[in-house]
């Protein structure tokens, strides 16, 4: 049983820095990647970005790339999302997600296989 757990989620300032964790309890050989994605209120659920457990692979959506990295621990089966320069238009509900397809990168919500409960992230002007 895959069970996927966000933490680090909050209140910051414009300009500040927040770092998201996501536990991946159950996780097998069977899970290629993970990716977080995003939903602020009155909008779809975008991709954010993702990271293969193994091999490489790392992917960033355009309105995250050079502020937002994403990095793993396989020992611990944690993917972290460190989140830097954020914007008042990075408010949103962050969520983690596990893949167990091995094309690479997944940007699309429907291709992952399990989902965390979320995170709220709130940047203030």
């Amino acid at each position: 049983q895959v069970q996927l757990v966000e933490s680090g989620g909050g209140l910051v300032q414009a300009g500040g820095s927040l770092r998201l964790s996501c536990a991946n309890s159950g996780r097998t050989f069977s899970s290629y990647a993970m990716g977080w994605f995003r939903r602020a209120p009155g909008k779809e659920r975008e991709f954010v970005a993702a990271i293969r457990w193994s091999g490489g692979g790392i992917a960033y959506a355009d309105s995250v790339k050079g502020r937002f990295i994403i990095s793993r621990d396989n020992a611990k089966n944690t993917v972290y999302l460190q989140m830097n320069s954020l914007k008042p238009e990075d408010t949103a509900v962050y969520y983690c997600a596990d893949s167990r397809s091995a094309r690479f990168p997944l940007t699309s919500w429907y291709e992952y296989d399990y989902w965390g409960q979320g995170t709220q992230v709130t940047v203030s002007s």
